[in-house]
């Protein structure tokens, strides 16, 4: 009797040895899609950061030049024709111009899918109830992207008041 138990405890059988490895191999694609996930994220998230560092570029640019006023307004798809301040004398409309034309190149470089809708700028003039205390205008400024493998549009909005 004793014989026949140190027979059936010996070894594995060809049915548990199966069972472990579809068991591995349902754990191996959990972190192959995990890992996909991850890089996914990643990916996003960088495309993210760079929208937030375009519109909070732009908010600069116009705060450096408060006297252009709605000069910087632009309507997304738009790329302004390039001027440059760079080596001439510019009025306060043609740095807004430059700028524009600088910060729609660097939207279409650095996001995919942003050519067809890009960047945005709306201008609000905020009226002066009383003419010792000036309001400051308002500036929504939009950035636009599609993500890769995605149908829909990404946005990032910034409103700033100068």
């Amino acid at each position: 009797m004793k014989r026949a138990m140190k027979r059936t405890n010996r070894g594995i059988t060809m049915v548990e040895a199966m069972v472990a490895l579809v068991v591995i191999s349902v754990g191996m694609l959990g972190i192959a899609g995990l890992y996909l996930s991850s890089l996914q994220a990643g990916r996003s998230a960088n495309l993210r950061i760079q929208a937030v560092n375009l519109a909070s570029e732009m908010a600069d640019r116009i705060r450096a030049n408060r006297t252009a006023k709605g000069a910087y307004a632009l309507t997304a798809g738009t790329l302004p024709t390039a001027v440059d301040c760079a080596t001439a004398t510019c009025t306060p409309a043609q740095l807004a111009q430059s700028d524009q034309n600088l910060w729609v190149t660097s939207l279409r470089r650095a996001l995919p899918g942003s050519t067809a809708g890009g960047g945005s700028i709306a201008f609000t003039d905020v009226p002066d109830p009383l003419p010792d205390r000036p309001q400051p205008d308002r500036y929504t400024i939009t950035v636009t992207w599609r993500e890769a493998g995605s149908n829909n549009d990404a946005t990032y909005i910034l409103v700033i008041e100068v």
